[in-house]
């Protein structure tokens, strides 16, 4: 475990995926800069493959350090398979958390790569993830920080996790810290931060309003630059790019959705309705693992590790429509139409209760 110097107006920020890692900066540019003190990164490796942005990262000079973290799924250890069993009552199942909880956080120990107790404000991007449950069994106070843009619009990921017995597991984990809940529902976490609150339909006293666009629009061009820096890798490639006529050009943004199977198929109908329209883009999503540049050849498809909001920053880049299946489009402002297909969409590529999850939560807290 790497030791940092003594505690002093710390902050550190851990990030699972690209978009988490564009908030952390945005944060440190305009949050940091007024607190003053030091920052540090944590990178999981738990599901992206961050390739060299550690490196552009470092360049910046934003953060006093750029950290890997192994940290690893449940399934990496096979001895907790068996508290996972349902029980088929609640009382059993809830004393069956309780030991996965514990032994999860003990088994993960190992692979924390930082002494959290040193720092002042712990941000956890995804508190759902493996570190949420360390934090909480080691009595670490740290800020969730919502997992995408308006994540909880869709549903609340505790009230669907937990929809049976909420108000039992919600004592268990905010009150006794037994077992854990995501997004806020725990005890060691002090906030939840999201975008906008307005769109949540949850009134939990942690949430936070601390909204993007007013991060990114508080950048000086300098600050914009370093952005630049520290995303894109060939900024050659995307000023070719804005060479081109995108006057009539469709952005289509991927999703690590269904089997890929399934989610070429229905990328394939997609750009197959919008070249009626256009010249269609693919943004390919940072854990989409689909090979757009083999099987989609045809179109124009960007590094799949830019955040789309970034696009905006460059002069000249302008789209007729911007379309995704779940992906929230509020910080696009480099669009005539913005598109979001939803549910309805979905239906046509699995099963309904796959993805309608909202409704999932309604009928579980329909009084």
């Amino acid at each position: 475990m790497k030791s940092t110097s003594d505690k002093t107006d710390k902050r550190i920020y851990v990030c699972h995926t690209y978009y988490h890692v564009l908030v952390s900066v945005l944060k440190e540019m305009t949050e940091g800069r007024e607190k003053g003190g030091e920052a540090v990164m944590l990178l999981s490796r738990m599901s992206n493959d961050f390739e060299t942005l550690s490196d552009r990262l470092r360049a910046s000079g934003l953060f006093t350090d750029i950290m890997d973290f192994d940290e690893k799924r449940e399934t990496f250890f096979p001895e907790l398979a068996k508290y996972k069993e349902d029980k088929g009552g609640i009382v059993a199942n809830m004393y069956n958390r309780i030991l996965f909880t514990k032994k999860f956080a003990k088994l993960e120990e190992k692979f924390i790569p930082v002494d959290f107790r040193e720092f002042d404000d712990i941000y956890v991007f995804c508190d759902a993830d493996p570190i949420g449950i360390y934090l909480n069994q080691h009595r670490i106070k740290y800020h969730a920080v919502e997992d995408g843009l308006n994540t909880l619009k869709p549903f609340v990921q505790a009230k669907y996790n937990d929809r049976g017995h909420f108000g039992i597991k919600k004592f268990f984990s905010m009150n006794l810290n037994l077992i854990f809940m995501c997004d806020g529902y725990s005890k060691y976490c002090i906030d939840m931060e999201v975008n906008d609150i307005s769109v949540i339909d949850d009134d939990f006293y942690k949430y936070k309003e601390v909204p993007r666009k007013a991060l990114l629009d508080s950048l000086s061009s300098e600050d914009k630059e370093r952005l630049v820096r520290i995303f894109i890798k060939d900024t050659d490639a995307l000023k070719a790019f804005v060479s081109k006529n995108n006057r009539d050009g469709v952005l289509i943004l991927t999703e690590p959705l269904c089997s890929l199977d399934v989610r070429e198929k229905l990328f394939r109908d997609l750009t197959a309705e919008y070249s009626k329209e256009g010249t269609v883009f693919l943004k390919p999503h940072p854990r989409d693992v689909l090979d757009y540049d083999k099987l989609f050849g045809e179109f124009w498809i960007f590094d799949r590790t830019i955040p789309m909001e970034l696009l905006g920053l460059f002069e000249g880049i302008r789209f007729k429509k911007v379309v995704s299946v779940y992906t929230h489009l509020d910080l696009i402002d480099f669009a005539d139409e913005k598109i979001m297909l939803g549910d309805d969409f979905m239906d046509k590529y699995e099963d309904p209760s796959v993805h309608r999850k909202a409704e999932a939560v309604e009928k579980a807290f329909k009084k």
